[in-house]
């Protein structure tokens, strides 16, 4: 079992930034790669960026050069950098643990941002 618990969210204008927190417990050793996840008002959750165990990275095009994940192996932690920051950008972000098959989430940070 994991646990995933998101902060950081909050309401911020455009062009600002947020810098979002994905804090890890649990069978973590077990975990191969952890990723955020933005779900917009009436639309699907996507995928927004993920980091492997080996550190590789990857961004869907729309927060490319604009957000960065990272992580902080000795706490645990994956963060997401988000600058520049647009109304669509809104929704709610999960964070998300892959372990071989099994997928766990996190509850969930909203950020808004106004326009």
């Amino acid at each position: 079992q994991v646990q995933l618990v998101e902060s950081g969210g909050g309401l911020v204008q455009t062009g600002g930034s947020l810098i979002l927190s994905c804090a890890s417990s649990g069978s973590i050793f077990s975990i191969v790669a952890m990723g955020w996840y933005r779900q917009a008002p009436g639309k699907q959750r996507e995928l927004i960026a993920r980091i492997t165990n080996g550190g590789t990275t990857n961004y869907a095009d729309s927060v490319k050069g604009r957000f960065t994940i990272s992580r902080d192996n000795a706490k645990n932690t994956v963060y997401l950098q988000m600058n520049s920051l647009k109304p669509e950008d809104t929704g709610v972000y999960y964070c998300n643990a892959a372990v071989r098959a099994i997928t766990y989430w996190g509850k969930g940070t909203l950020v808004t941002v106004s326009s």
